[in-house]
């Protein structure tokens, strides 16, 4: 089969998965787990997957074992858009999350949000869409 004959496959996509590495992975998983409340999905051992919701799923990798390493300076940031961001702020807060700042209204986006960060330092946006957006 050459380039010109081969097709993209029409299955579809069965996850979406996004993949941080961390030093101390026990750590990242409670977090994940106790304040973002997601649920393990793929228990791979060294690897576990989180389904944020749908599709989308979160992948924490212990750095020992992974194809990437652990970075000090974090070029990801994982967004969530929720139905309520002040909600999720109170509750980000009230568990003392690393990071957080103000939620913030973004005219220019049609959002309101804020950030947090995870116990290894990945940026965390939460976000309401304003209404009409």
């Amino acid at each position: 089969m050459t380039a010109q004959t081969a097709q993209r496959p029409t299955d579809g996509i069965v996850l979406a998965i996004t993949f941080q590495y961390y030093r101390d992975l026990p750590k990242a998983m409670t977090f994940y787990e106790d304040i973002l409340g997601f649920d393990l999905a793929i228990d791979q051992g060294w690897s576990k997957i989180y389904r944020i919701d749908g599709q989308a799923h979160i992948g924490l990798v212990d750095e020992a074992r992974g194809m990437q390493n652990w970075a000090e300076a974090k070029t990801v940031q994982i967004c969530l858009r929720v139905p309520d961001v002040d909600a999720w702020h109170a509750w980000a807060a009230a568990n003392d999350v690393d990071g957080l700042t103000a939620p913030r209204d973004s005219e220019e986006l049609g959002i309101r949000a804020f950030v947090m960060n995870d116990p290894e330092g990945y940026q965390i946006e939460v976000q309401t869409a304003k209404p009409g957006h």
